[in-house]
C-alpha cells in the first residue's frame, strides 16, 4: 500500500500570496480570466468563487487553481 503525503504550505509568504478578495482580478489554471466574487470555507478547506469573463456563471475553486493578475 502506497500512502501519498500532501505537504502543506505554512510559510507567511505563502499564505499572503495566496490570499484572494473580492474583486481580485484572477486566471484560472486553464487560462480563463475572471474576477473573485466571494471567498468561502466548506468542510473540506478555503474556495474562491470567480466570475469568468468568457463563461456565464461563478465557479468555485481552490485557491492554489487561481492566480492574481494585475
Amino acid at each position: 500500500m502506497v500512502t501519498i503525503i500532501r505537504e502543506t504550505e505554512t510559510h507567511s509568504t505563502f499564505r499572503r500570496q495566496r490570499q484572494f478578495q473580492i474583486g481580485d482580478r484572477v486566471i484560472t489554471c486553464n487560462r480563463r480570466l475572471g474576477n473573485v466574487v466571494r471567498v468561502d470555507r466548506d468542510e473540506i478547506g478555503d474556495y474562491i468563487v470567480a466570475r469568468l469573463d468568457i463563461i456565464r456563471g461563478e465557479f468555485a475553486y481552490d485557491p492554489w487553481d487561481l492566480e492574481k493578475i494585475d
